[in-house]
C-alpha cells in the first residue's frame, strides 16, 4: 500500500490549497479513505472521510470550508481546502480505513499572515 501526499505549503488565512494522495497498492474504489492532521503539538484528527459510495464526512471545525473528493479511475484522493484559518496548520495525511499512525510523509500546511 503506497499514498503520497501533495500539495501543500504557505498560504494566508482566507487562501484555498488543494491537497491530492495518489495511491496504489490496494483496491482504491473499495475502500473508504479520509484526510487525518496532525498540528504542531498536538495529536492526530480525523479532517473528512469518504467511503467507496461517496458518502462524505467533515469534521466541525472544517465544514463548510473543506470539500473531500476521489477519483476511483486514477485511484486519487483530493481535499478542496477554501477560507483556511490559522488553526488549519499542520501536517496532512491521507489514509484509508481504519486509520492509524501515518505510514505516509504527509504534506505540510502553513496557514499565516
Amino acid at each position: 500500500v503506497q499514498l503520497v501526499e501533495s500539495g501543500g505549503g504557505m498560504v494566508q488565512p482566507g487562501g484555498s490549497l488543494t491537497l491530492t494522495c495518489t495511491t496504489s497498492g490496494f483496491t482504491f474504489s473499495a475502500f473508504t479513505v479520509g484526510w487525518v492532521r496532525r498540528p504542531p503539538g498536538a495529536g492526530l484528527e480525523l479532517v473528512s472521510s469518504i467511503s467507496s459510495d461517496g458518502s462524505t464526512h467533515y469534521a466541525d471545525s472544517v465544514k463548510g470550508r473543506f470539500t473531500i473528493s476521489r477519483d476511483n479511475a486514477k485511484s486519487t484522493l483530493s481535499l478542496q481546502m477554501d477560507n483556511v484559518q490559522t488553526e488549519d496548520t499542520a501536517t496532512y495525511y491521507c489514509q484509508k480505513a481504519p486509520y492509524g499512525v501515518p505510514q505516509s510523509q504527509g504534506t505540510q500546511v502553513t496557514v499565516s499572515a
